[in-house]
């Protein structure tokens, strides 16, 4: 059995979207924020995340997850608020930047742990300030990395992306249906 270090509705649906059958079991730790470099980061944070669960249940897989977008060498996490959320997506309006999102399987039993990192690319369209208010009538955005998600609401603010479209939600689908495949998970 799959066990899912995390609560998010979005990894849910898509790890539902692959047929593999999981529970969930979000992780209780505290992600680190001060890491500079976002794929350090996210690599940590995913680590983290399914090794709290994995010590739980040592005799199952663990899937822990994170992700983060990288404007340059910024990082723009999750906003503590909406004006938070209403500069982040003025920082990105009219520019490209990248997602970061780490993937970490463990199994303890097995002695096995994999982590993968997948980058994509997005670019934003122009925003003014009545765009971002008919963005956040649709999307909460306080629960996103960089204020926002492509999958919700995605044509009001985002003009194009590059690399995976399920990464940019929050889990490479493709790379994770190639690590279930190798431990004949999927």
């Amino acid at each position: 059995m799959l066990i899912l270090a995390s609560g998010s509705p979005r990894r849910k649906r898509l790890l539902e979207s692959i047929g593999i059958p999981f529970r969930i079991f979000p992780a209780q730790v505290e992600e680190m924020n001060h890491i500079p470099d976002p794929r350090e980061l996210v690599e940590t944070n995913a680590r983290i995340k399914s090794g709290w669960v994995a010590r739980r249940y040592p005799g199952e897989w663990t899937l822990g997850a994170d992700t983060t977008v990288s404007l340059g060498r910024e990082i723009l996490g999750k906003p503590r608020d909406l004006g938070q959320a209403r500069e982040m997506l003025k920082r990105l309006a009219a520019r490209t930047h990248t997602v970061y999102t780490a993937v970490s399987l463990v199994s303890p039993e097995r002695k096995t742990e994999e982590l993968l990192t997948v980058t994509s690319r997005v670019t934003f369209k122009s925003l003014d300030d009545a765009t971002i208010s008919e963005y956040f009538k649709m999307v909460n955005p306080l629960d996103k990395a960089g204020s926002y998600g492509i999958q919700e609401g995605g044509e009001l603010v985002v003009d194009r992306w590059e690399g995976s479209f399920s990464n940019i939600m929050g889990l490479p689908l493709e790379e994770v249906g190639e690590l279930f495949r190798r431990y004949e998970l999927l």
